[in-house]
């Protein structure tokens, strides 16, 4: 039995409990005006309508990474982990951090305060890139110019995958890994290559039938 769902607290916000299993990385889709007390509800796509407030040194954080305009963060990502040395009235009850970050090109150092008179340097680390999304349906290759494809790639005796997908890359100028890769673009003007090709390649008859 995975006790996971059991510990999860009755929360309107994402809290440091969250995050007792370890850290997570999130993806920002919104940042909204919070309270007086919490001024920023940072919305998560892994944690709908449980926003995440970050606290002063987190806002500090982003502010000096991201910049101070919050509009710009949606589709950022970021890692957060639970500290349990953050205090609160003076004693250590735990709280979030953040020690990743999407777009920044290398670790960042930042020297913040941690309690009154006394600071100390955090250091966030640049999250790897995010893999290209996935191309709209709409601009997606066919189920017909699939079917086309396949079988001209075979008239033309481009049977074998990786010679198959070697040509489309040449005719397209970027790699491919798969047919349902392309665009259907890409696939017309794979397929009008294709046909050039294969009718070039087709011996012309003389004149009056068949020699």
């Amino acid at each position: 039995m995975d006790l996971t769902d059991t510990i999860v607290p009755r929360s309107d916000q994402l809290n440091a409990e969250d995050l007792l299993t370890g850290p997570r990385t999130f993806t920002v889709t919104e940042v909204r005006k919070g309270s007086a007390e919490q001024p920023v509800d940072i919305h998560l796509a892994e944690f709908p309508g449980r926003p995440f407030k970050p606290s002063k040194t987190v806002r500090r954080i982003l502010v000096s990474a991201w910049g101070p305009d919050a509009s710009t963060y949606a589709g950022r990502r970021m890692t957060l982990y639970r500290d349990p040395a953050v205090k609160f009235g003076g004693m250590d009850v735990g709280g979030i951090r953040v020690s990743h970050l999407s777009h920044i090109a290398k670790p960042m150092t930042l020297v913040l305060a941690v309690s009154k008179g006394k600071r100390a340097p955090y250091v966030v680390q640049p999250l790897a890139d995010t893999p290209a999304p996935a191309k709209p349906a709409a601009d997606s290759i066919t189920a017909e110019q699939l079917s086309e494809l396949a079988g001209l790639l075979r008239d033309a005796q481009l049977n074998d995958r990786d010679k198959a997908l070697a040509y489309m890359g040449g005719v397209i100028d970027r790699a491919v890994e798969s047919t349902k890769s392309l665009t259907r673009d890409e696939a017309a003007e794979v397929i009008r290559d294709l046909k050039t090709v294969i009718a070039d390649a087709e011996p012309t008859l003389p004149e009056g039938g068949a020699a």
